[in-house]
């Protein structure tokens, strides 16, 4: 049975703090580039901003509509009208604290409950809202995060006077990527009930796989920068496109209408740029190896690029660094990946029509299953 745990709240309040934090240093650090005249490096720390809070206002709107289509009108204007000034996500962490801290700390089930009141559905609420706000936070992760560190590692690389706020911004970025990566991964995992628990080991090896090969694929973009821009954007659309490619392959039905589709392909096209997604609940092992295996040969070409090209950079102290550094992040990455797929993944999914079972028994027969597990277990 699905169990939502005094740790899981306690992510939670982690998880609040963190995305309250980050909205604080991103225009910290885009006022202190305005301040400086770097009007270039201000404007995309705003337009990454802006733009993954436009996405996940707009999924999270839309997910809003389809829970309440048989509720108030008046609620869904009310829902909107938060939404368009960019705070729904607030609506979610608010739920999620209500039915968490009901799940994690008052989970006596004696006398006569309702239906809603059951501990069991109390459970999966807790448990659903989670698993939406830990989707929303991937989309933020890559639309906002991780191109925001790319950003502040460049500048680093490409200016000599490093400031505090741009070593506060690479560690945010830091800490957002390890709780959203963490915390979808334990999300999935409870989406499947007959899995076993995500431990602390699991954890550990899921978070150094993402982050040194997010990390590796990051410098190794950095470096494509350094030697031309237009270089690494036509990279960049490249790799999207194959990415976006493959999501059309898999024909995935993650939305209800079309556009909303169209959309998801698309942001899981720029997820695809950074890390790999598993975008239907199958089994990962070809599409994996060819991700990684394409990453790694980019990787090795771009440096030697600038071993047969740019043999005079070669010879400069920042460049031995981040080379010996995009390296050592990459082996080391796909050890842990290894290793993570060897002894900590998932390897069997339960069906739609069974995995609920234990969770339906005693609240009721129409507990529907969430959109989280619809998209996973396809």
């Amino acid at each position: 049975m699905m169990k939502y745990t005094k740790e899981n709240f306690i992510f939670l309040l982690c998880g609040i703090i963190i995305y309250i934090v980050d909205i604080g240093v991103d225009f910290w650090v885009a006022s202190k580039y305005f301040y400086k005249g770097q009007y270039t490096w201000a404007i995309l720390i705003i337009s990454f901003r802006c733009l993954s809070s436009l996405i996940t206002q707009i999924f999270s709107y839309q997910w809003f509509k389809n829970d309440c289509e048989d509720s108030d009108p008046e609620k869904l204007r009310w829902i909107f009208l938060v939404h368009f000034f960019h705070c729904g996500i607030f609506i979610r962490y608010w739920f999620a604290l209500k039915y968490g801290c009901q799940a994690a700390f008052k989970q006596n089930s004696n006398g006569d409950v309702s239906e809603t009141d059951h501990p069991n559905f109390i459970q999966k609420q807790a448990i659903d809202i989670l698993a939406d706000i830990n989707m929303l936070r991937i989309f933020k992760t890559f639309l906002e995060t991780t191109p925001q560190l790319f950003v502040q590692i460049y500048v680093l690389m490409e200016h000599k006077n490093h400031n505090f706020y741009q070593y506060a911004a690479i560690i945010m970025s830091f800490c957002g990527i390890s709780f959203s990566t963490v915390d979808y991964q334990v999300s999935l995992r409870k989406s499947l009930p007959d899995k076993e628990r995500f431990r602390v080991l699991s954890k550990l090896v899921y978070l150094f796989y993402k982050l040194l090969t997010i990390t590796s694929w990051i410098l190794s973009i950095s470096l494509v920068t350094l030697l031309s821009a237009r270089s690494s954007v036509i990279l960049l659309i490249l790799l999207w496109s194959c990415g976006f490619a493959w999501t059309l392959k898999q024909h995935t039905t993650f939305c209800k209408s079309k556009e909303m589709e169209f959309l998801y392909r698309t942001i899981i096209g720029i997820v695809l740029l950074f890390t790999f997604f598993n975008i239907k609940g199958r089994k990962t092992k070809v599409p994996v190896s060819i991700y990684y295996v394409t990453h790694t040969l980019v990787t090795v070409g771009i440096l030697l690029v600038y071993w047969f090209w740019k043999p005079s950079v070669v010879k400069e102290i920042h460049f031995t660094i981040v080379g010996i550094l995009t390296i050592l992040c990459l082996v080391l990455g796909i050890v842990f990946l290894v290793v993570y797929y060897r002894f900590f993944h998932p390897t069997c999914y339960c069906k739609q029509r069974t995995c609920f079972d234990e969770v339906d028994r005693g609240a009721g027969d129409n507990v529907e299953i969430g959109r989280f597990q619809n998209f996973i277990m396809q």
